[in-house]
C-alpha cells in the first residue's frame, strides 16, 4: 500500500471523527445521529463507487427511493471526493458548523501539505459536492422534517405506561420516529418482537419478578459489570445534579460506539478506503434502520421504566447505577443495535476477529477486548441489565429484533458486484 493511499485513508477516518466530535458537541439523539452517520456515509460509498463501477455496486436501488449519483466527468482522486461528500452532507445535518469548518479547513490543509495538486483537489472536492446534494435531496423525502412539527409527546397516564424519570423528569425523545423512511426495512414494525410480559403489581406476577431481578442484579453488581455498564453506557447528555446546580456532560451515542468500532478493525485489518466505506455503511444502514424499529415497538409497547416501577412497588430509594434514557423501555435500543450491526460486521470482516476497543478512553474508561462482534454485542446488550434500566426480555427480545434487522440489510444489500 502506498504512503499516498495510506494517508487518505487515514484522512477518511478523521473526517468520520469529525463528524462524530460534532454529533457529540450537538447532543444529538441516537436516532437523530443515526441518521446523520447513514446520509453522510452513504455520500461517501456512492462516491467511491461512482469512480470504480466495475467492482462495487452502488446502493442506488438497493435503499429506498435512492437513486443513481451523477457520474464524474473530470478525472477525479476518489478518495478526496468521498471525504468531500461526507463532510458537505454531515455539515448540512448538524449545528455547531463553525467547529465543523475549522476542523474540516485542517483536514485539506493537510493534502495540500502533501504535495496534492490545487487541480486535482479542486475538481475532485466539486465532484463530492455534487454527489453530496444528490444524497441531501433524498434525505429531503424521509419525513424527518415533518416529525420536528408534530405535536409534543404527552405521557400516558395508566398503569404500566412510561412516566419522565430522574433527574431530569426529560421529554420523551423521538415519539415519532416510527414515521421516518427506512432505509430497507419494508416498515418500521417489519421485524416486530414478541410482546412484553404483561403489566402486573402482584408479587408473584412476571412483571413483578421481572423489576425483582433487575433490583436484585442492581444490588449485587461486581467491579467488572459495573465497568461493563458504564463502558457501553452511550448516554449523549448525563445530567449532573449538584444542590440546585444541574449542567450536563456529553457523551458519545450508541450508533458512534458502533461506528468508531468499525473504524478501529477497518485500521487494524489495514482495509482499504473501499472496504473501510463499505463497513461504515453498512454499519450506519443497521444502526438507522435498527433505531426505526425499535423505537416503533418502544411507544407502541409504552413499557414502564425499571426506576419508576420498583420505586413504586419494591424499593422507594433504589436508584439504578446509569441514568434511565427519556423513552419508554421495550425493547432495548442497544441490544437491537448492537445485534443488527454485529451481524453485518461479521459477515463484511470475518467471524472471530478480535479487537481492541479504545471508544471510551476520551471519556475517562478503559480500552475493552473482545473476541468477536458477537460478543461486544452480547456485552453491550446486559450492560443494560447491570445499568439497572432495562428488564431482560427487552434484553433478549431485542437482540433477536436486531438480529433480523442485521440479516435483513445483508439480504437486501450487495456491496461487490
Amino acid at each position: 500500500m502506498s504512503q499516498s493511499t495510506r494517508f487518505e485513508e487515514t484522512a477518511f477516518h478523521q473526517a468520520h471523527q469529525l463528524l462524530t466530535d460534532v454529533i457529540v458537541t450537538d447532543i444529538l439523539t441516537p436516532p437523530v445521529a443515526s441518521r446523520v452517520y447513514a446520509y453522510a456515509h452513504v455520500a461517501a460509498y456512492e462516491t467511491l463507487v461512482a469512480a470504480r463501477p466495475f467492482s462495487h455496486q452502488s446502493l442506488a436501488g438497493q435503499l429506498s427511493q435512492l437513486t443513481p449519483p451523477p457520474v464524474p466527468t473530470h478525472r477525479i482522486n476518489p478518495s478526496i471526493a468521498a471525504i468531500e461528500a461526507l463532510l458537505t452532507t454531515g455539515r448540512t445535518m448538524i449545528f455547531s458548523e463553525q467547529m465543523f469548518d475549522e476542523s474540516s479547513a485542517k483536514i485539506w490543509q493537510s493534502f495540500v501539505q502533501k504535495g496534492y495538486s490545487p487541480d486535482t483537489l479542486a475538481l475532485s472536492r466539486a465532484y463530492g459536492r455534487q454527489v453530496a446534494q444528490h444524497i441531501l435531496s433524498w434525505t429531503t423525502k424521509d419525513n424527518y422534517k415533518a416529525t420536528r412539527a408534530m405535536r409534543r409527546y404527552a405521557p400516558i397516564k395508566r398503569p404500566g405506561m412510561w412516566l419522565p424519570t430522574p433527574p431530569g423528569y426529560m421529554a420523551a425523545v423521538e415519539p415519532y420516529w416510527n414515521r421516518i423512511r427506512p432505509l430497507v426495512l419494508d416498515s418500521a414494525s417489519q421485524c416486530r418482537p414478541a410482546p412484553n410480559a404483561p403489566f402486573s403489581t402482584a408479587p408473584d406476577s412476571p412483571f413483578f419478578q421481572l423489576a425483582k431481578d433487575v433490583h436484585q442484579v442492581g444490588q449485587t453488581l461486581t467491579p467488572e459489570q459495573t465497568l461493563i455498564a458504564n463502558f457501553w453506557d452511550c448516554n449523549p447528555f448525563f445530567l449532573n445534579t449538584k444542590g440546585h446546580l444541574n449542567f450536563g456532560t456529553k457523551k458519545l451515542s450508541p450508533g458512534g460506539h458502533w461506528l468508531s468500532i468499525a473504524g478501529q478493525v477497518a485500521a487494524q485489518t489495514n482495509a482499504d478506503i473501499m472496504k473501510s466505506s463499505a463497513a461504515y455503511t453498512l454499519t450506519a444502514i443497521a444502526l438507522f434502520d435498527g433505531f426505526i424499529s425499535c423505537w416503533d415497538e418502544k411507544y407502541r409497547s409504552n413499557v414502564i421504566r425499571p426506576e419508576t416501577y420498583i420505586n413504586a412497588h419494591i424499593d422507594e430509594k433504589w436508584r439504578p447505577l446509569l441514568q434511565t434514557p427519556p423513552f419508554p423501555e421495550y425493547t432495548s435500543g442497544h441490544s437491537v443495535i448492537s445485534s443488527a450491526v454485529a451481524v453485518v460486521l461479521t459477515h463484511w470482516f470475518g467471524d472471530n476477529i478480535a479487537f481492541l476497543d479504545a471508544t471510551e478512553v476520551p471519556y475517562g474508561l478503559p480500552t475493552r477486548q473482545f473476541s468477536s462482534f458477537k460478543q461486544a454485542a452480547e456485552e453491550a446488550s446486559i450492560s443494560r441489565l447491570y445499568g439497572g434500566i432495562h428488564y431482560r426480555p427487552a434484553i433478549e427480545n431485542g437482540q433477536k429484533q436486531g438480529q433480523q434487522i442485521g440479516e435483513w440489510v445483508l439480504q437486501k444489500i450487495k456491496i461487490r458486484k
